[in-house]
């Protein structure tokens, strides 16, 4: 039986109809539909009363020759019902379509096929409710098992030959909408506990029955089978629900989605009418869920105890297991808090994590106490290892502590550490025994080889450094809770670090002298002793970020209310410091080592440059000092870090100094000597500033170096150059001179250019010292213009005798022809000797003024003096212990001015320690 209706011509509106049509064989059948538009007959009249126009009229003519109520025909549809489907509702187009007629329109077709046989044996024996029933669940059975068996997941969707199946016994049986949901709810909810389907549908048979739903629909049976379906499937969902960790693996991908929609569709259920008239004891779905995720946690504990228990019973394969099962918690508490805790809390409101945590910490507390009990305080090295790993799951097990708000009271596992208390000795104790074997490992692997170019260390610096970073990572992973047994394990932490390290400076400077035993080539030892001080040094960089690796800062805040005050700072900073002297003295040490070696080559070479023959340019002569130099120099640098090679510079420098003084002072006689030395030291200054990457200026002009540096100009220049400085000397010694106690002369001097002639006024002398017996003196002064080198032809002058006069006024003028050039040098004056005369003996000496040339008036310009000031000028001696210069003089045999001139200032040095007051300084 087929029903059609809507037919819709160009320009006109649809008109529906339903007719049914019987049909027997359905193979060969056709559904046959012609369209005609009707002509009813109008009389003349009522066509003349809708005349409007020409044309209106011309239509009459042509509608009056035609047959009287003949219809138009529209067009037909043809369809084959072995084409159709059970439900069918399109537009159709009308044919044929010609030239005239390209496009009739189109009809819209609705149809349904139904079956006519009705009695069946099922339909007679049980109600039609019933067999619906049980027929969608064999067919939602056959569609689960054919997806299993292609390896796939049904998605709730019938087959279209299911669904017309369906379809037709629902309409044979005049099943409503509401009980063909209700009977999709019964076998689906029932299916789901026995095959595997997606539970959301569920959803649609519970939003159909929650819109339909009228309890006085139902029979009394029907609303105890409705019931226990929802009981049912409660019980069901709960005990998943309770299993949900093996139930729903995170090892499937779909496994957080399946669970939201199964807590979706409990959910649903629980909110419905039909539930709530049905089923009213039931406890509150957020309740019932909570007590079985509780039930569940427990039981899951229980199930991995038993999976973790040893196979052979002992502690310490039971601290093992214990272990593994803490790993079990953490990893399980992760997935709550990562996954599962949002799922049930959006759907439910229910803080999963935070009850999980507080009933597995609980079971885990009770245990890891039970087991330390068991170990008592004797500990093992393998036991007190097992403990330590049982101890740092534990801190990360509390780590994953909910938020105060989130917890209630105290936990079991507050305070866990004081359950490890005895084995603590025992873990640091391995800490430093596998730290010592790997720094005897690394350096007895080391062969004293430089990493790279950049790296100057070796292999067993690199492994060091990371031992050492191991012991402050077991230092970080202890972070003993309690502050002053926390201070004390930092403490023993400290003195185990720095023991290694010392006994790494050991190990190293061994094992260089066993691989440098054998070698005869002395660059390879120094290779060795290079990388060396380079790894002493490296090991002194990570000694010294002890501190910040071990957190002194925050352990300092911590402990600040239990330790006296200071006591951090004698404990733990005294013993850093004192570590880090020793490693710079071995680092010392060993720089000057390297030191010595290239001392013995430099002091070569310095002897050589003293004493090549006089034919070589002292710029040749120091070729070979500054060559070996470079070289050496430079290779150090290659093979030093920059500290350290700074070190030895400075070793280097001042060895360097004391070999170029002690060569000074066997030269003090050869000026071409003391000039090669003079151009070395220039040399070496340049070679070990090195344009700024060597010594700084303030290191290389150390007292040392400015004093060599001075005489090794005297000792080079020639006697006149010397007794020029001498008089330079001694008018600077004047100039300091600040007491008048042998006395002073009063002079006036200038110079007149267009005479060139000095002239000089000698006024008066005034508190001489009385140097004869009757307590007074005969003064008189001896005027030289000195040096005499510069002025050869002027003559010594003298003033007038003054008998018994200690205040003398002279007041005589003398007059110098010289011309200015050679008065405007350094070190040219007027020496104004004060002599005390004697008739019988020869005069005694009452003290020596320098009046400076330089700064005599009409020196300085050429235009002509006008009123020349007086210059007072203090008495001084020449010093008593002798003078550097005038021993240089001395020395000098073979020069009879330089002979000349020292005897002269002798005598005067001899006359002044005749006497009883000493010389101003």
């Amino acid at each position: 039986m087929a029903s059609a209706g809507g037919i819709h011509p160009p320009g006109t509106s649809s008109t529906p109809f339903s007719p049914y049509r019987e049909f027997e064989d359905i193979t060969n059948a056709s559904f046959h539909l012609d369209m005609w538009d009707l002509d009813t007959v109008e009389s003349v009249r009522q066509k003349l009363g809708e005349l409007t126009d020409l044309h209106g009229l011309r239509r009459i003519f042509k509608e009056a020759r035609k047959d009287k109520g003949q219809d138009d025909f529209l067009g037909n549809v043809v369809l084959r019902l072995q084409d159709l489907h059970c439900r069918e509702d399109q537009w159709y187009p009308l044919e044929p379509r010609t030239e005239t007629y390209p496009d009739r329109g189109q009809c819209h077709l609705q149809f349904q096929l139904i079956h006519k046989r009705r009695a069946t044996s099922a339909s007679r024996s049980q109600p039609s409710y019933t067999v619906h029933l049980h027929l969608l669940q064999q067919l939602v059975s056959h569609e689960v098992t054919q997806h299993q068996a292609g390896s796939t997941s049904w998605d709730g969707s019938l087959s279209p030959q299911a669904a017309t199946v369906l379809f037709l016994h629902a309409t044979q049986k005049d099943l409503s909408d509401f009980h063909q949901s209700m009977a999709q709810w019964l076998a689906y909810s029932r299916l789901y506990q026995s095959l595997e389907f997606p539970s959301s549908c569920l959803l649609h048979p519970i939003t159909s029955i929650e819109y339909q739903w009228i309890q006085g629909r139902l029979k009394a049976e029907q609303q105890e089978e409705l019931a226990a379906s929802f009981s049912s499937l409660l019980a069901y969902g709960l005990s998943l629900i309770r299993r949900f960790r093996s139930v729903f693996p995170l090892s499937v991908s779909d496994s957080p989605a399946r669970l939201q929609s199964l807590l979706r569709v409990l959910v649903q259920m629980c909110k419905m009418k039909a539930f709530g008239e049905l089923c009213p004891n039931t406890a509150p779905l957020p309740q019932l869920v909570t007590e079985a995720l509780q039930t569940g946690t427990t039981e899951w504990f229980h199930l991995k105890q038993q999976h973790h228990q040893p196979m052979v019973q002992g502690i310490l394969e039971a601290g093992k297991a214990l272990l593994g099962l803490v790993q079990d918690v953490i990893g399980d508490l992760h997935q709550c808090q990562r996954t599962w805790n949002k799922i049930f809390h959006n759907t439910l409101k229910i803080h999963l994590f935070s009850m999980a945590f507080r009933e597995l910490q609980w079971l885990v507390a009770k245990r890891v106490q039970d087991h330390t009990t068991a170990v008592g305080d004797a500990v093992s090295p393998e036991m007190g290892e097992s403990l330590f790993q049982l101890y740092i799951s534990l801190k990360e097990l509390c780590q994953l502590r909910p938020s105060s708000s989130e917890r209630d009271g105290v936990l079991a596992l507050d305070n866990f550490h004081r359950w490890f208390q005895p084995a603590v000795p025992s873990w640091l104790q391995k800490t430093y025994n596998v730290a010592l074997a790997r720094v005897q490992r690394a350096v007895q692997m080391d062969e004293l080889v430089p990493l790279g170019e950049l790296t100057k260390h070796s292999t067993s610096a690199v492994d060091l450094s990371t031992c050492f970073a191991q012991i402050s990572h077991t230092a970080r992973q202890l972070d003993w809770p309690d502050p002053e047994e926390a201070f004390m394990i930092t403490v023993k932490f400290v003195e185990d670090t720095c023991r290694l390290a010392l006994v790494y400076c050991s190990l190293i400077k061994a094992r260089a002298r066993e691989l440098s035993s054998g070698q005869k080539d002395q660059g390879q030892a120094a290779n060795m002793l290079c990388v060396v001080v380079n790894d002493m040094e490296q090991l002194r960089l990570v000694i010294g970020k002890l501190p910040t690796q071990l957190a002194w800062e925050a352990l300092e805040q911590r402990v600040g209310a239990v330790l006296e005050q200071g006591q951090l700072q004698n404990t733990l900073h005294a013993q850093l410091q004192s570590t880090l002297a020793g490693l710079g003295h071995e680092i010392r040490t060993g720089v000057r080592t390297l030191a010595e070696q290239l001392e013995v080559g430099i002091a070569k070479h310095i002897q050589k440059l003293v004493g090549v023959r006089e034919s070589v340019l002292p710029e040749d002569a120091i070729l070979p000092l500054m060559k070996f130099l470079e070289v050496e120099l430079c290779y150090m640098n290659t093979n030093l870090v920059q500290e350290n090679f700074s070190s030895l510079l400075t070793l280097l420098w001042t060895h360097t100094l004391t070999v170029l003084v002690e060569a000074a002072a066997s030269q003090r006689s050869s000026t071409l000597a003391s000039n090669r030395l003079k151009i070395a030291l220039q040399n070496l200054e340049i070679c070990f500033h090195a344009e700024g990457c060597g010594l700084p200026p303030e290191a290389l002009h150390t007292a040392t170096f400015q004093a060599l540096q001075r005489d090794l100009e005297l000792q080079a220049a020639s006697s006149r150059e010397l007794i020029r400085k001498y008089f330079c000397s001694r008018i600077q010694q004047q100039a300091e001179t600040t007491s008048e106690e042998l006395g002073a002369v009063t002079v006036k001097a200038c110079y007149r250019a267009s005479e060139q002639k000095l002239r000089v006024e000698l006024l008066s002398a005034s508190s001489l010292l009385p140097l004869d017996s009757n307590g007074s003196s005969d003064p008189f002064v001896q005027l030289t213009l000195e040096p005499r080198h510069e002025f050869p032809e002027l003559a010594a002058r003298e003033t007038q005798k003054h008998k018994k006069d200690l205040h003398p006024l002279f007041d005589e003028t003398f007059e110098f022809l010289v011309p200015a050039e050679p008065c405007r040098k350094a070190g040219a004056c007027l020496l104004l000797t004060v002599l005390d005369h004697d008739t019988l003996g020869a005069d005694d000496l009452e003290g020596e003024a320098f009046l400076p040339l330089c700064e005599v008036p009409g020196l300085s310009g050429s235009e002509e003096p006008g009123d020349v000031p007086q210059t007072r000028l203090p008495l001084t001696y020449p010093a008593p212990n002798g003078d550097p210069i005038l021993q240089l003089l001395e020395g000098r045999k073979g020069d009879r001015e330089a002979q000349v001139f020292v005897r002269l200032r002798r005598h005067r040095a001899k006359q002044a320690s005749q006497h009883a007051l000493r010389p101003a300084p």
